[in-house]
C-alpha cells in the first residue's frame, strides 16, 4: 500500500490540528497587604489594589482583566476576609465571572498562598499553568506583557519555574534584582536565572543597572501547579504540611474558600522568592521591558501617571500656581499648592500628607508612627465599607455619635442588638424595613424611628434605589465592637 509522505511542515500543520488544545492558564491574584506607603489613600481596610489609582479601574481590576479571554481560566483570588466582598463586587462590575476568592484567616506572605492556590487547582488540574501575579502593579504595555507571558508558559509546560525580570529605568532602591544568566534552548526568549539580589543601597543600585546584566524583580511567576509543589515538598516542606491541612479543612461560605484557620496560622510567614525560586533548579526569567511598576510610593505613582506641560499630576479638585514635577491630589476639598517643585501633596476627608518626592519611602514611618499611638487614621478610613453597603462618621461627642449610613437596594444589615448604647434613625432618602424586637415598620422619607438600648433590631432597604439615613448613637461605650449579632445573610462573625 503507497502511504502519503509528509513534508516537515504539513506533518506539523496535521499534528497541531490533531493535538488537543492546551489546558487555559489560570491567574492567581495575590490582594494581600495595605499598601502603607501610599497612606493616606491606601489603608489595610481599603488597600490600594482596590482604588483606580492609574486609570478609571482599579488596581484589582486591571489585574484581573490582563488574565481575561481566550486561553484564560477564571482567576483564583487569594486575599484576606475583610476584602471579599468589595473584590467580588468589583470582579463583578469588571466582568470577571467565575473567578474562586480563597480567604486567608491570617496573612502568612506569599508562599503560603501561592500554595493554597496550586492545590486547589491541581485537584483537577495538575498540570495546569498558574500565571501568579500581585492585584496592585502597573503595566504600560499591555502587548508585550501578552508576548512575555507566551514564552514563560511554553518554559513552565517544560517544568520551569519562570519570573519575569523588568528592564530597569534607574538605580531604583525599593526593588530587588535578577541576575539573567544565558539563553535557554529550546524556550525562546526565556533565560536561565543566576541569582536575586535584596533591594539595594543606592550606589550597588547604580553599580547593578550599569553592568547590564540584572532587571528588577517583578514578583510576577508561571508555573504548573504539580512543578511548584514538588519544589515546594523538597524545599519548604513546613509550608507545604501547613497549607495542605488548611487546603484540605476548608468550608465554603456563600461564594468564598476559606481556610482552615488553626493550620494556615502555623504556615511559615515566607515569600514564593525564599521558599522556592532561590533554592530551586528549575528557575528561568523572562526578560521584558513592560512599563512595569509595583505603584509602591506615591513617587512611583507620580511616575507612572499622565503629567502636563510643567510635569505636575493633579487628581481631584486641585489647582496649581507655579508648581513643578508635583503630584497632587484630593478626595474631597479643594486643594492648591503654589511655588512648590517635586511635593507630592494628598488630602482626604480626614488626612493631609505633605512629602518631598525624594522622601515618598518615609510615608510607611509616619503610618508606623500613628500606629503606635493607636490612631485609627492609621488602618481605616472614615467611611467603612461593609457588604451590604457603606456608613461613615459625621460628628463624634460626649456620649453620641452621628453616623450616615447607606444600604444597597435589596440588602439589610444583621439582627442585632447593642449593650450600651441606643440608635435613632432618621431616613433621609428611600425607604427603610426596620425590624424592632420582631416587629416590622416602614419607615419612609423623613420619618424616623428609636431603638432603645438592648432591643433587637435589623435594617433592611427593600426598593430600588440607595436607602440613606441618619443615625445617631447615644450611650457611654459607641465603638463598633458592641454589636452582637443574632443572625447575618453574609456569614460575617
Amino acid at each position: 500500500m503507497n502511504q502519503a509522505v509528509l513534508l516537515p511542515d504539513q506533518a506539523s500543520r496535521e499534528d497541531r490540528a490533531s493535538a488537543p488544545a492546551p489546558a487555559p492558564v489560570v491567574p492567581v491574584i495575590l490582594s494581600g497587604g495595605s499598601g502603607s506607603r501610599l497612606w493616606p489613600v491606601s489603608r489595610a481596610s481599603f488597600p490600594k489594589q482596590l482604588w483606580p489609582l492609574i486609570s478609571e479601574r482599579t488596581m484589582l481590576q486591571e489585574t484581573a482583566l490582563r488574565g481575561a479571554g481566550d486561553g484564560f481560566a477564571p482567576p483564583v483570588i487569594v486575599c484576606n476576609e475583610e476584602h471579599r466582598f468589595l473584590i467580588a463586587e468589583q470582579l463583578r462590575e469588571a466582568g470577571i465571572e467565575g473567578a474562586r476568592i480563597v480567604l486567608e484567616p491570617v496573612g502568612r506572605n506569599s508562599a503560603p498562598a501561592i500554595a493554597a492556590a496550586a492545590m486547589l487547582v491541581a485537584e483537577q488540574h495538575p498540570g495546569a499553568v498558574l500565571w501568579m501575579m500581585a492585584a496592585d502593579a502597573a503595566i504600560g504595555r499591555p502587548d508585550a506583557l501578552r508576548d512575555a507571558v507566551a514564552a514563560a508558559v511554553a518554559a513552565a509546560r517544560d517544568q520551569r519555574i519562570v519570573t519575569f525580570g523588568m528592564k530597569p529605568t534607574r538605580a531604583e532602591t525599593g526593588y530587588g534584582y535578577i541576575e539573567v544568566g544565558e539563553p535557554l534552548a529550546g524556550s525562546p526568549g526565556v533565560h536561565a536565572l543566576r541569582r536575586f539580589v535584596e533591594k539595594p543601597d543606592a550606589a550597588r543600585a547604580a553599580e547593578l543597572v550599569a553592568g547590564g546584566r540584572h532587571l528588577w524583580n517583578s514578583g510576577m511567576y508561571v508555573f504548573t501547579a504539580d512543578t511548584l509543589l514538588e519544589e515546594m515538598r523538597e524545599h519548604s516542606p513546613d509550608v507545604l504540611a501547613a497549607v495542605r491541612r488548611a487546603v484540605e479543612g476548608r468550608q465554603t461560605d456563600l461564594d468564598f474558600i476559606r481556610l482552615q484557620p488553626e493550620a494556615f496560622r502555623l504556615a511559615p510567614d515566607i515569600s514564593i522568592d525564599y521558599a522556592v525560586a532561590e533554592r530551586t533548579s528549575r528557575a528561568a526569567v523572562v526578560p521584558a521591558d513592560l512599563g512595569w511598576s509595583d505603584v509602591g510610593s506615591w513617587d512611583a505613582l507620580w511616575d507612572v501617571s499622565v503629567k502636563d506641560a510643567a510635569g505636575n499630576v493633579a487628581v481631584g479638585d486641585v489647582l496649581l500656581e507655579h508648581a513643578r514635577d508635583c503630584y497632587v491630589r484630593s478626595d474631597g476639598i479643594v486643594t492648591a499648592v503654589t511655588g512648590l517643585t517635586d511635593a507630592i501633596v494628598v488630602v482626604t476627608e480626614d488626612a493631609v500628607l505633605v512629602t518631598h518626592r525624594d522622601r515618598a519611602q518615609d510615608v510607611k514611618k509616619v503610618v508606623d508612627r500613628l500606629r503606635a499611638d493607636g490612631r485609627h487614621e492609621a488602618v481605616a478610613h472614615n467611611r467603612c465599607y461593609r457588604p451590604w453597603g457603606f456608613y461613615e462618621s459625621l460628628i463624634t461627642g460626649d456620649r453620641f455619635q452621628v453616623k450616615r449610613i447607606v444600604v444597597s437596594p435589596g440588602q439589610k444589615l444583621s439582627l442585632q442588638k447593642h449593650y450600651h448604647r441606643a440608635e435613632h434613625w432618621v431616613v433621609v432618602a428611600g425607604t427603610a424595613l426596620v425590624t424592632r424586637d420582631g416587629e416590622e415598620v416602614l419607615v419612609r422619607e423623613n420619618e424616623s424611628i428609636y431603638l432603645p438600648l438592648g432591643c433587637t433590631h435589623r435594617l433592611n432597604n427593600p426598593g430600588h434605589i440607595p436607602l440613606t439615613l441618619i443615625e445617631v448613637q447615644s450611650g457611654p461605650y459607641l465603638s463598633e465592637d458592641d454589636v452582637v449579632r443574632i443572625e447575618d445573610s453574609y456569614n460575617r462573625r
